[in-house]
């Protein structure tokens, strides 16, 4: 038995697609607000720019999660990623938006997590 186990080899999908999990952890009491600006403003931008969300959320009834906001980006690839954002950053309306949100202040920091489906994932 154990010889079969040391035999076993990590299974892959047969994809190079990867996701994106962004985490915001907005200033107490600003979720509201960045969320008015991913639904006016960013969510247009990152759609031009072929970043394709998946969806967003906001968590509820953890105390802890309470001023996080939530979404994530379905990639072709990470250079597919990289490209894609590199094109969104540089794009004049995103500057608008981030001189925005300098002015605002609804964002203490942002977490950025890669993912690869695994082989056994409805979504690939």
């Amino acid at each position: 038995m154990t010889a079969k186990l040391v035999a076993l080899k990590q299974v892959s999908a047969d994809t190079d697609r990867v996701f994106e999990l962004r985490v915001y952890h907005a200033v107490p009491g600003k979720v509201p607000e960045l969320e008015s600006r991913f639904r006016d403003t960013t969510s247009k931008l990152l759609a031009k720019h072929d970043l394709r969300v998946v969806g967003y959320w906001a968590p509820e009834g953890a105390p802890a999660w309470e001023n996080t906001f939530v979404y994530i980006v379905a990639h072709a690839s990470r250079d597919e990623a990289k490209k894609n954002w590199a094109a969104m950053l540089s794009d004049p309306e995103f500057q608008e938006v981030v001189k925005a949100e300098q002015a605002s202040k609804t964002t203490e920091k942002v977490d950025v997590t890669y993912m690869r489906p695994t082989d056994f994932s409805a979504m690939k």
